[in-house]
């Protein structure tokens, strides 16, 4: 049984493996409204320069990524629309324009108005009139020799661009993907950089659509189409390419499939910093769900007046919520690493993969499946501890909605995370077709240590490989279509295992770090339960493939309850330490007594008395 209380050197162990190097108290604290909508542009303006005030200069915002992390995290517990149009404004505009720019000087006045919220950046990849466009980019930019410029045109309708750049009251500067020609030849996809619009809406060349609705998420999404758009050169994010003046055309990246896998890299930011922020958003939903339980008395017959947290399916839930968050955490750790390590080599090495289904897992395999892992499991958590709190959990004043509509609506978004699954599970099938498959049905010990979970997604993941790859050699008469066209769905399988996978390394990887022994204890039981709840998510494929025998599906149940038994003498402090800084507190679901900070939150209008 866990004591009551930690030592202090306990405590800031925790407060540093939740929080990093740059906890929540120490950032420019922007507006917690949103400043999203049509008269909602000068607010967000405001809220980005905020957050541009904690983070190094433009030129240099990449050089930080603790920081980075830090600074979205806190905006999505806050405000859940103004993370996304931070992550965009941030990692893939000004992003592309660090990466990919020629020099820094000649976007340095765009640059230093996007980082002191003087505009809001947009990222334009996506064209809505077909799937996969990523790899088929329509929007054609066309050199001038004449002049040295680039003509942006959209071709027709189904290329129009999709993107939240329908804030027309505000400059909008975008970072728009485009198909470069010279001399009628097909050069590759690059980042061009276009003014969209200034205050009193679009430029000239530029065509935006009357707003689409989006309720989970509500940005200002539009479609926007290019007509002869004029673009200097020095907007153009060449990338170490050249255009000689006699129109010869050089690029280091040696082919179009490998431009596109370049001008993409700075998705790595933001599939980076999706970890970190769905740690922050699942924290503190897990801090608001079992603060209700603990509050919220119950009438049922069962136990008339007994807290809901006496209940054994309010305690899985909402412990394995904390649980969950705190693997979040440990994967912010491992994808925050793994993106350094890239910014070392921004160009990418030679053993990125080749282009599949999707463009992302040729940019990075790991980072693209932290993105589609961290997404997943912080929908599920805001989910379901939007539902162990009543109508409370769907109240916008206690945010979950928010938090779970963010999440849902970035599975599609920064790269399709169902495709980049596909596309894992195709590579790793691939990879193993020569491999024999492991051992099945062996008698395993019981889910009680930390690294039970990892070593049963290995042996899963191997199995499953080596299933479909016996699959796949049978289907390989046909073309590649009819050979994959029924695997998909195991193969995303496959990919989202993965993912799971390297969560599940990051929480053993985050516990061999921890020295102080009662910090170890409670994150340890953390981490099981974690483990336990991911092979119950998982039991259905882990029985059919027999990694797991039904008596050690069985068992989970009782070991998850005597975890939670362990950790409910440290639900206190668990939750102290989880809450995100005090700025995310004022949700009545935080608060000592909820029904009083509800109540606090409403004014009456009181009929006459007769």
């Amino acid at each position: 049984m866990l004591t009551d209380t930690l030592p202090v050197t306990a405590c800031a162990e925790l407060h540093r493996i939740l929080h990093g190097p740059c906890p929540p108290e120490s950032l420019s604290r922007p507006r917690t409204g949103t400043g999203t909508g049509p008269s909602g542009g000068a607010q967000l303006l405001r809220d980005l320069g905020l957050m541009g005030q904690a983070l190094p200069a433009p030129e240099k915002i990449f050089e930080d990524p603790a920081r980075l992390a830090a600074v979205h995290a806190w905006a999505a517990v806050t405000d859940p629309p103004l993370c996304l149009a931070a992550l965009v404004h941030h990692t893939l505009c000004l992003g592309s324009m660090t990466q990919l720019g020629p020099d820094p000087a000649y976007l340095a006045e765009r640059m230093a108005a996007l980082t002191a919220g003087r505009a809001k950046g947009v990222y334009l990849i996506t064209e809505a009139g077909q799937a996969n466009s990523h790899l088929a980019t329509r929007t054609r930019a066309t050199c001038d020799l004449a002049t040295g410029e680039f003509v942006l045109d959209t071709p027709d309708a189904e290329a129009a661009k999709f993107g939240s750049a329908g804030t027309l009251d505000v400059p909008q500067t975008a970072v728009v993907l485009a198909r470069l020609f010279t001399d009628g030849t097909d050069r590759g996809v690059f980042g061009f950089v276009v003014d969209l619009t200034d205050r009193t809406g679009p430029l000239p060349g530029v065509e935006l659509s009357s707003p689409i609705g989006l309720g989970a998420l509500p940005l200002d999404y539009v479609l926007v189409r290019f007509r002869r758009l004029r673009v200097p050169a020095a907007h153009w994010l060449a990338d170490g390419a050249v255009i000689g003046a006699d129109g010869a055309f050089h690029d280091p990246a040696g082919s179009t499939e490998r431009r596109l896998q370049r001008t993409l890299r700075v998705g790595q930011g933001l599939w980076a910093l999706m970890p970190a922020v769905a740690a922050a958003t699942a924290r503190q939903s897990a801090v608001q769900a079992v603060n209700y339980a603990r509050q919220r008395r119950t009438q049922s017959r069962l136990a008339p007046g007994a807290p809901l947290l006496s209940y054994r399916t309010q305690q899985r839930a909402v412990l394995g919520a904390l649980a969950d968050a705190f693997a979040l955490t440990c994967a912010a750790h491992g994808a925050r690493a793994l993106w350094t390590k890239s910014l070392a080599a921004p160009s990418g090495g030679d053993d990125t993969d080749a282009m599949g289904f999707t463009p992302w897992t040729a940019v990075n395999r790991p980072l693209a499946a932290y993105k589609a892992a961290s997404v997943r499991l912080a929908t599920e958590v805001s989910a379901e501890c939007q539902r162990r709190c009543g109508f409370s959990g769907h109240l916008d004043v206690n945010r979950l909605a928010g938090y779970h509509g963010f999440h849902h609506a970035f599975d599609a978004a920064g790269g399709d995370s169902q495709l980049i699954l596909y596309d894992i599970g195709r590579s790793l099938v691939e990879e193993s077709a020569d491999t024999p498959a492991p051992a099945t049905g062996a008698a395993r010990p019981l889910a009680t240590s930390p690294s039970w979970w990892p070593e049963i997604a290995r042996t899963h993941r191997a199995g499953l490989a080596a299933h479909l790859a016996d699959r796949l050699r049978v289907l390989k008469h046909g073309s590649p279509f009819d050979a994959w066209n029924p695997l998909l769905e195991d193969a995303g399988l496959l990919g989202e295992l993965y993912a799971d996978g390297l969560m599940a390394e990051d929480v053993v990887h985050v516990l061999g770090e921890v020295r102080d022994k009662s910090a170890h204890t409670v994150l340890s039981a953390l981490a099981t339960l974690h483990g336990a709840m991911a092979a119950r998510r998982w039991s259905a494929s882990l029985l059919a493939h027999e990694t797991l025998r039904p008596a050690d599906v069985q068992a989970l149940t009782d070991v998850i309850d005597r975890l939670c038994d362990e950790l409910r003498p440290h639900l206190p402090l668990l939750t102290e330490a989880f809450v995100h800084g005090d700025g995310a507190t004022d949700a009545p679901l935080a608060a000592a007594d909820y029904n009083a900070a509800l109540r606090a939150t409403l004014t009456w209008t009181r009929g006459a008395i007769t």
